[in-house]
């Protein structure tokens, strides 16, 4: 049986697009794409050497622009997730120390205990209170009704 270039690129695709179907990823769907092209090339009688150059050229180029494809394509309306201190800004703490302007005090959130400061005056133990900022190890809180504040500059402390 003779086979032409064309038609093993061809064949090639086919491998590599049942390969996509069985693993995971989105990774052979390219050098399927790649394989297609090559076998474009070889059907209009370009050399090998262009035909392996298409193919590394069209399959790398996918690879790399996919990311960039899928994230406009199917993430378009998808907010982004705040973990670690970055989601509790906004999230309910209780008081377990009571909070004095200038010393602060000790606030429960998400099971832990955090050293807080308060804004907008002293805060009482077992109050309800509103994370505003995180500045280090530290809290910066309100209470739920208050208005919001930036806190004051603090002076950076010598270690």
């Amino acid at each position: 049986m003779d086979f032409h270039a064309w038609q093993l690129w061809i064949l090639a695709a086919v491998i590599a697009g049942a390969l996509e179907i069985a693993l995971p990823g989105f990774v052979m769907l390219w050098f399927s794409a790649g394989a297609l092209a090559a076998s474009l090339a070889a059907a209009l009688g370009l050399g090998l050497h262009v035909q392996l150059t298409l193919f590394m050229l069209v399959s790398v180029a996918l690879f790399a622009a996919s990311r960039t494809l899928f994230k406009k394509a199917f993430m378009r309306n998808a907010s982004t997730l705040k973990t670690g201190v970055d989601a509790m800004v906004g999230q309910e703490a209780v008081v377990t120390e009571a909070l004095v302007e200038g010393h602060g005090g000790t606030v429960r959130i998400n099971g832990e205990l955090w050293s807080a400061r308060p804004l907008g005056g002293p805060m009482a133990e077992g109050e309800l209170v509103i994370v505003e900022q995180v500045e280090g190890l530290k809290l910066w809180v309100r209470r739920p009704a208050a208005s919001l504040e930036v806190p004051p500059k603090q002076k950076k402390e010598g270690r």
